[in-house]
């Protein structure tokens, strides 16, 4: 057994002891004047501590005394505050609501247990002769992507710094398959037909191999196993159509693989060069970290410290013969990722995580294909808890059935969100007492509870996220993956794999066709505030309690107010996003040379400013203009120039600066080739614009921001709504002609 092994075994051990006897401690009743002076002391012992939480001591006494408190808290919930059973009503929603809460703290322990000591590794030197590098092959499944964005993909993957003659790129088409193009149907088997020539040509002009299969069978999970019995390479990366690579993504992951001959998976992160719809539709996505950060950013690494760190489907590199082993990918669920990645894991083999940005992807560009993708995740990760659950598999250590667990269960947080944005209503409007305490108890077990959630989730995730997101994401999606969980519970071999579309426009501003649910909770809401208000007034005696449920239903209200700003959908006519790239570049206009700095690009364009003085009087009409990087060569022992044309639109001469508005001419292969180096080419620049988000605002900051936010965007809503109903008349020609406007794009511009 290696040193990392005991380790965990030891943490393991230690954990199990320490959970045993907090429940024991916790169990105990005491006074409500002892409860009171212990939560005092504890709640100052954490604030305490937080300062002092780099140090392990310190950070692992604090997050005990999280433990503590929440333990207390749902003790006193089950021993004394449930309505009584002879009340149907009121105990049947309060049990609802008690056991969302323990499924609550159940998450919330198992997220402790995970993130407690996350693991950071180095990176493995990679061997100093040639015929010791392990053969990679690539595989980029697709199914309807549109051919440019699989060539930016393509063209990346095959600019990866690695030896000659040992990475090869396939294509995997599942939109050209036999199957597609011997359909019945003449007008699909033309497209599949005219698809599959398309790509065929696009993988001749890139030097990458194309593949398709005879059926569609198994959807994503097929296609990867399909091309995985006509290849041979020891190693394997994967890449979504949509992901781009790096080039250092080799550099950075293949050492792993030499270092530990049993390990069959090094995942890497997702990062995404575009907003999904939440952070362009709330204008959040270049000021606070996007919603994957948490789970790429401090999950992961918690997870690779219990060796439970597994294969997200896209950025990472698996060992061809541990596959073998197991028959390669698997399919049972619609999240063949996880399944495969949970199948070798019980077989003893052994996984990393490399936190490096080194691919760029898309996000779904509308609310719906938003809630099509997250509803896909919930239905494999409900699928393979029903189906393969971890907690009965056999092979897998403790720790890697709780990790995974944790990664399923989660999915459950729809019931719970749900039953926590109503539960208030129920006390409201219906007068069902599915809580009985009073204000001192409330202010006793509760009010120090939720005060230790809120700090040690910013002591955890403070950096990667802000106070109050989760509950947002959570609560836009949970209307949707109610059913969709309820279907797979009661069937979990039933469904299907959907594609989620990415990098579509759309021309106006209009209200999402999902909004409905999001309108009608707001409205319930206002009602509970009303209802609220006629309480307190008719019942002064228990003002407390009526005041405890007004909070928790403002709560809920400030949370719903934000969600009608992310269904209403901006107008997006950009299908290439503009990056953040800041990186250094000459710029040659007829015979003249300049310094230039990029500041911004996409593949479509750019914006740069020159450096040199000089230049002030300079006409850059009629005069080719050039821009050139340069690029490290995939041997490191030289560089290379990545050089494009340039359509110049836009100077701007201000303070001595010159700044520079252009589009790429992307004429050539050449010429794609060298504006994908510029744009893609660097993870440095990925982690720059991480941090560049990444700031804790604190807990009573953040609430206030997002508060602020939820209050503009629910004016801004209605304004909206009113707006996209008058959208068709006021898109049409002024009396007497004119131009046309659109009124909602006019009028209604977002905060």
């Amino acid at each position: 057994m290696n040193s990392e092994r005991v380790v965990r075994s030891l943490d393991t051990w230690a954990f199990a002891l320490l959970a045993t006897g907090l429940v024991f401690l916790c169990a105990l009743p005491l006074a409500l004047e002892v409860q009171q002076t212990l939560a005092g002391i504890l709640l100052a012992a954490m604030l305490v501590l937080k300062v002092f939480a780099h140090n392990r001591i310190a950070h692992s006494v604090f997050l005990t005394i999280s433990v503590v408190l929440t333990l207390r808290y749902i003790f006193w919930r089950g021993q004394g505050t449930l309505p009584p059973i002879d009340d149907v009503a009121s105990f049947a929603v309060g049990m609802l609501l008690f056991v969302a809460e323990v499924y609550a703290v159940l998450v919330h322990f198992l997220g402790i247990f995970i993130c407690f000591a996350p693991i950071r590794r180095p990176t493995p030197p990679l061997p100093a002769r040639l015929d010791e590098f392990p053969s990679v092959d690539v595989f980029i499944p697709s199914y309807n992507e549109d051919p440019e964005i699989l060539e930016n993909t393509l063209v990346a993957a095959r600019k990866m710094r690695y030896p000659a003659g040992k990475l090869a790129v396939y294509l995997l088409d599942d939109g050209g398959t036999d199957e597609k193009v011997g359909h019945s149907d003449p007008v699909k088997a033309a497209a599949a037909q005219e698809r599959r020539a398309t790509l065929q040509q696009l993988c001749a002009d890139t030097g990458c191999v194309y593949l398709t299969r005879a059926r569609n069978l198994k959807a994503k999970a097929g296609n990867l196993s399909a091309a995985f019995t006509v290849t041979d390479g020891d190693l394997i990366a994967v890449f979504d159509a949509d992901h781009t690579p790096t080039a250092d993504f080799l550099e950075q992951t293949v050492g792993h693989f030499l270092e530990d001959p049993k390990l069959f998976l090094v995942q890497t992160p997702h990062f995404f060069i575009a907003p999904d719809p939440l952070e362009r539709n709330l204008n959040t996505f270049s000021q606070m970290p996007s919603e994957n950060e948490m789970f790429y950013s401090v999950v992961q690494l918690g997870l690779d410290r219990w060796n439970a760190s597994f294969f997200c489907g896209s950025a990472a590199l698996l060992r061809r013969s541990c596959l073998a082993e197991v028959g390669g990918f698997h399919g049972e669920t619609v999240t063949e990722d996880c399944e495969t990645a949970l199948t070798l894991h019980a077989k003893g083999f052994n996984s990393r995580y490399v936190n490096k940005p080194m691919i760029a992807g898309l996000q779904p560009e509308t609310f719906t294909t938003f809630i099509g993708q997250r509803s896909r995740w919930a239905r494999g990760m409900t699928q393979l808890f029903m189906l393969q659950n971890p907690l009965f598999k056999p092979g897998l250590t403790l720790p890697q059935r709780l990790c995974y667990i944790s990664s399923m269960i989660f999915w459950f947080f729809s019931y719970a969100r749900i039953l926590f944005m109503l539960a208030p209503l129920a006390f409201l409007i219906f007068d069902l007492r599915i809580f009985r305490a009073n204000g001192e108890q409330f202010l006793t077990y509760a009010l120090p509870y939720i005060v230790s959630i809120l700090v040690t989730s910013r002591l955890l995730y403070g950096r990667v996220r802000w106070p109050l997101v989760s509950e947002l994401y959570e609560y836009i999606q949970s209307v949707f993956l109610i059913r969709v969980i309820s279907r797979v519970v009661l069937r979990p071999r039933h469904g299907h794999f959907n594609v989620t579309d990415k990098a579509l426009t759309h021309e106006k501003d209009h209200l999402s066709p999902l909004a409905g649910p999001f309108l009608l909770t707001f409205l319930l809401l206002l009602l509970g505030v009303v209802s609220s208000v006629r309480l307190a007034e008719q019942s002064p005696d228990q003002y407390t309690i009526f005041l405890v449920v007004s909070l928790w239903n403002l709560f809920n209200l400030i949370i719903a107010m934000a969600a009608l700003g992310v269904v209403c959908e901006g107008r997006q006519v950009r299908k290439a996003p503009r990056i953040q790239v800041a990186s250094g570049a000459r710029l040659t206009v007829g015979d003249r040379v300049a310094t230039a700095v990029i500041n911004d690009a996409s593949m479509s364009g750019v914006q740069f400013e020159i450096v040199d003085a000089g230049w002030e009087g300079v006409d850059f009409r009629d005069k080719p203009v050039a821009l050139s990087v340069t690029e490290e060569a995939a041997d490191g022992q030289g560089a290379a120039d990545l050089s494009v044309l340039l359509d110049v639109r836009r100077v701007q001469r201000k303070d001595g600066r010159i700044a520079f508005g252009a589009r790429f001419i992307t004429g050539t292969a050449t010429a794609r080739e060298a504006i994908i180096g510029i744009v893609y080419a660097h993870s440095h620049k990925w982690e720059s614009f991480q941090a560049v988000r990444r700031s804790d605002p604190g807990t009573v900051r953040g609430i206030a921001i997002f508060s602020v936010l939820a209050i503009r965007y629910a004016v801004f809503a209605v304004h909206f709504a009113v707006r996209s109903l008058r959208t068709r008349e006021a898109s049409r020609p002024a009396a007497g002609g004119g131009r046309r406007t659109d009124a909602v794009g006019e009028e209604a511009a977002r905060p």
